[in-house]
């Protein structure tokens, strides 16, 4: 048990006091400002808080004065108080109408490709100042064309997986955010966990998947980012009503498998398979990497070997968690007194018996000259 230290809540009311007055700076922003201006970084905490709420976001941010897993905290926490009154339908991603839609497997494709807001083709200069140049009216302007998946083109030659095989079950996944987690897990709630993972930490894990420590030969099949409409299904109506509308960036990694006996025994012609991401908000460097872990994490649904850490499921979920990760680390700032005077007596005593048999050797050795 710890024992306060006097005057020890004093002191950490000081601390706050000081915290606050850090961050208050000569000008103080608005959370609309940081909404609008730090979309990405907004998109992130939501994506990491398990909370789709830009206003929210942008509040934890200001509070935590820009420290992202601090205010993924913020926004768990308040989470949690929040009642839950039903489930919504699954969001249906087909008709995204993207506000920016890529692939890398084909050029001219049915839809056309459309980059919208990117940073891939900006020369990573940095600015004097920023500006807000006039957008042609075209450039904002949607086409209507329909833009079938990439995944949906190669499955009419079943030259990739089903997405939905014959057998396919589609049972509710547990809720990993009033549930405990339990191994193995299904797809469904390995994505649950890695949709709320730390970016930097499935980025690393995603590269790792590049550099032959995964089975993954992958392409971008698809990244598509816009708004989807969410529906909520009240039974007494008895039917869905549409709720409101909500910004994902969706990943559909395509894979290369030679084929073969999968893990039922049966047989798998040669063709690709899939990675899958979904993230709240702008957040394609997240969706992709995702998609790359998913992948790798199906090693045995393909009868793969595991040899490498982004195929180790328990591995992967247990350290994804960055509030997780955030508490067991800086719990080490707590007081560990007991502790560590039990282990400074025992190394006190380990190195009077290392000096007394270094003595004895010693003694040995000059009595035998």
């Amino acid at each position: 048990m710890y024992v306060a230290v006097k005057g020890g809540e004093k002191a950490i009311a000081n601390a706050h006091a000081l915290l606050a007055k850090r961050g208050a700076g000569e000008t103080r922003i608005g959370y609309g400002q940081v909404r609008d201006q730090l979309g990405v970084l907004v998109s992130r905490v939501m994506a990491e808080g398990s909370l789709y709420d830009p206003d929210l976001a942008a509040k934890a941010l200001l509070q935590a004065q820009g420290d992202v897993l601090e205010a993924v905290t913020l926004l768990r926490s308040y989470r949690t108080t929040l009642p839950r009154f039903a489930t919504t339908a699954a969001i249906d991603t087909a008709g995204l109408p993207a506000q920016r839609r890529i692939s890398a497997t084909f050029k001219d494709l049915p839809g056309g490709q459309q980059l919208g807001a990117t940073f891939d083709y900006t020369h990573r200069l940095l600015a004097d100042e920023l500006e807000t140049p006039d957008i042609p009216a075209a450039a904002t302007t949607q086409d209507d064309a329909p833009m079938p998946r990439i995944t949906d083109l190669l499955g009419v030659d079943a030259l990739i997986e089903p997405e939905r095989p014959d057998d396919w079950t589609d049972p509710d996944p547990a809720d990993l955010t009033r549930e405990p987690t339990v191994f193995p897990m299904s797809r469904a709630e390995r994505l649950q966990a890695l949709t709320r993972g730390d970016e930097g930490f499935l980025l690393s894990l995603g590269y790792s998947t590049q550099r032959g420590f995964g089975r993954t030969h992958p392409f971008a099949g698809e990244v598509r980012v816009g708004e989807v409409e969410v529906f909520f299904d009240a039974p007494e109506l008895g039917f869905e009503v549409p709720i409101g509308r909500i910004e994902v960036t969706e990943c559909q990694m395509v894979n290369q498998f030679v084929g073969g006996t999968d893990a039922t025994g049966a047989e798998r012609p040669p063709q690709f398979t899939r990675g899958y991401g979904l993230v709240f908000g702008r957040a394609e460097r997240k969706a992709m990497s995702m998609s790359l872990v998913d992948r790798a994490l199906r090693h045995e649904e393909f009868a793969e070997r595991a040899v490498s850490p982004a195929q180790d499921e328990e591995f992967v979920i247990s350290h994804a968690d960055n509030v997780q990760a955030t508490g067991f680390v800086e719990h080490l700032k707590l007081p560990h007194y007991v502790d560590f005077q039990g282990e400074l007596v025992l190394i006190r005593q380990l190195h009077r018996d290392f000096q007394e048999r270094t003595a004895a050797a010693q003694a040995e050795e000059a009595a035998n000259v």
